[in-house]
């Protein structure tokens, strides 16, 4: 396990084109771009609350081709969470997540149960599926890790799938936080409801 830091590493994986960076940039900077430029590493920080203090969520979009093994395998062994990407428009794209979900698992000594992991079909807002929610759904249910689709574009389900990451953590408590200033009305909240709330 990843020592634990004032960094929440989230990793995103998945094939080029499904709209990693898209969804990434829609929940960090709320905008879309519809030009579609190639990753090769990206990381983005947002400040959230963490076992009731102020750290930083760390989201590292990776590269959409498999040319850079060496990051792939770094970016796993330093993440606490994951995202797995794939476009409902393309079969394909779901395929490409099989050998990248067995990484994590064999780089995190197999142990993925209670290891956040999100498998996200982007792309909902299209009319032409190649891959239906139950599919979605069924190899959520094998790999042991939470489902989701959602819409960069239309903005659908994005802040949800971050604040859902969050909660599947169950080592510390971590949740969505705009800025540090909100931090003591968040601990209040948070002593409160005993959960958290997107703001």
């Amino acid at each position: 396990m990843p020592e634990q830091s004032n960094d929440y590493r989230v990793v995103v994986f998945g094939a080029g084109g499904v709209g990693k960076t898209s969804l990434v940039l829609r929940f960090v900077k709320g905008t879309f771009h519809e030009i579609y430029k190639p990753t090769v590493e990206d990381t983005y920080r947002q400040v959230i609350s963490c076992d009731r203090n102020v750290c930083t969520l760390q989201i590292t979009d990776t590269a959409g081709s498999h040319q850079f093994p060496a990051m792939q395998r770094l970016s796993i062994s330093r993440g606490h969470a994951f995202i797995l990407v794939y476009s409902v428009i393309s079969r394909q794209s779901l395929e490409e997540l099989q050998p990248i979900y067995e990484q994590i698992c064999q780089i995190k000594s197999g142990d993925t149960q209670g290891l956040p992991i999100m498998l996200v079909g982007n792309k909902s807002d299209e009319s032409q599926r190649e891959v239906a929610v139950g599919e979605g759904e069924g190899l959520a249910a094998r790999w042991r890790c939470s489902f989701m689709e959602t819409s960069a574009k239309t903005n659908h389900n994005v802040q949800e799938l971050f604040q859902e990451l969050l909660n599947l953590e169950k080592r510390r408590a971590v949740c969505l936080q705009v800025d540090g200033k909100k931090s003591r009305m968040w601990r209040s909240r948070d002593r409160l409801k005993g959960k958290c709330d997107l703001m």
